[in-house]
Formats: C-alpha cells, sequence, structure tokens
C-alpha cells in the first residue's frame, strides 16, 4: 500500500472517532481521482511532482469546494505543523490555475523586504527562479495560509521541501522535507486537525 493510500485510511478513522461518519461517508460516495489529462497536464508543469501526491489525486481530485456530479464539498482533509489547522487539498486543475498566483502578491517573501517577517533559509531569494506547486488552502479559503512544494529551494534547503505561509503574522517556513515526509507527519501526529467541533463546523 502506498503512502497516500495509508494516509486516507488513516484520515477515514480520524473522521469516524470525531463524530464525522456520515460527514465522510458521503465524500467517499461521490469523490473520485483526477483525470489522465490533468494528471499529464501536472506531470508537463511539474515534472518533478511527487509520486504520493500524484497517487493522492488519483484516490480524490480535491477538497476545496470541489464540484463531484451535482454535489459540492468543502472536506477538511491536510494539516500542517500548526495543530489542529486543517486544509483543504486543492484539486489538480486548481493546482494547475493557481501556478503563479503568488507571484502577484508574494514578491516581498523571497526578497526579504521586511526583516520583521520570519523566512526559512532554505527558502531561495531569486523570485525570477521560483517554482513553487500550490496544493492547499486553510479553512478561511486560503486567506490566513498556504501549502506548497517547493522545487526551487536555496543552498541550505531540498528539494521538494514542503513550505508553509501563514498570514498576520506573516511567516514562510519549511514544515517537511518531502511531500512524504509531510503526509508522515501528519499522521504520526494522529491527524490533530480532525476534531469534533471543526467537523461540526464545516457539516
Amino acid at each position: 500500500m502506498n503512502i497516500a493510500q495509508t494516509y486516507v485510511d488513516g484520515l477515514k478513522e480520524a473522521y469516524y472517532e470525531n463524530g464525522g461518519e456520515k460527514q465522510w461517508n458521503n465524500f467517499e460516495r461521490i469523490m473520485h481521482g483526477a483525470s489522465d489529462g490533468d494528471m499529464e497536464r501536472l506531470r508537463s508543469l511539474y515534472p518533478d511532482i511527487p509520486k504520493s501526491l500524484l497517487q493522492l489525486l488519483k484516490i480524490v481530485d480535491g477538497t476545496y469546494w470541489r464540484k463531484y456530479g451535482e454535489e459540492k464539498i468543502a472536506l477538511l482533509f491536510l494539516g500542517s505543523d500548526m495543530e489542529g489547522y486543517p486544509y483543504f487539498l486543492l484539486s489538480a486543475q486548481q493546482i494547475m490555475d493557481t501556478k503563479d498566483n503568488f507571484r502577484a502578491w508574494g514578491e516581498y517573501l523571497i526578497t526579504r523586504e521586511f526583516d520583521d517577517i520570519p523566512v526559512d533559509e532554505g527558502v531561495c531569494d531569486n523570485f525570477d527562479k521560483l517554482c513553487w506547486l500550490h496544493f492547499a488552502d486553510c479553512v478561511n479559503n486560503g486567506g490566513t495560509s498556504q501549502l506548497f512544494i517547493d522545487f526551487s529551494p536555496s543552498a541550505k534547503g531540498k528539494r521538494g521541501q514542503v513550505l508553509r505561509y501563514l498570514h498576520d503574522p506573516d511567516e514562510l517556513v519549511i514544515v517537511a522535507d518531502s511531500f512524504d515526509a509531510y503526509l508522515q507527519m501528519l499522521m504520526d501526529n494522529g491527524y490533530d486537525f480532525i476534531t469534533e467541533d471543526g467537523i461540526e463546523e464545516w457539516e
């Protein structure tokens, strides 16, 4: 069994344990994986896209106001290093659609324009070389936090590392050395971003 399937199986258990059985069962009934065409386009845009992310998208093609058939869902699916803080998984199409969004607003982080904003030294400082894959938005539609896979790290970083952007107070930090390590971190933390209160809020 690959790590993506192991992750999803554990997430299902977390929903069940926190009173979200009905919500998960409805999601499981309607969801499906990304199309072969979308997967191929993703590989073309991001040749180094992690196999585990592709495997995850083949199981479920996003949970971020994603329409499956006639139903639209917003299902909490991912977390970060911040305990209890949930995110939605973007679909393959949403990943492609938001490919350059960070460039419209995030240059100040890469250039270290403000000394009081923490930016990990493993993040590159050359805006022109930036190559990130945006794969998750937090519960308030990404306004507070977004997650990226970084294919353009500095010499002190690792290609494929997972970054968390946080707003107010702003910071840009490395939360895992790889997407596999990121999923493992969420599993090791017991899917702590899934709580009874959080499930009730999104029912």
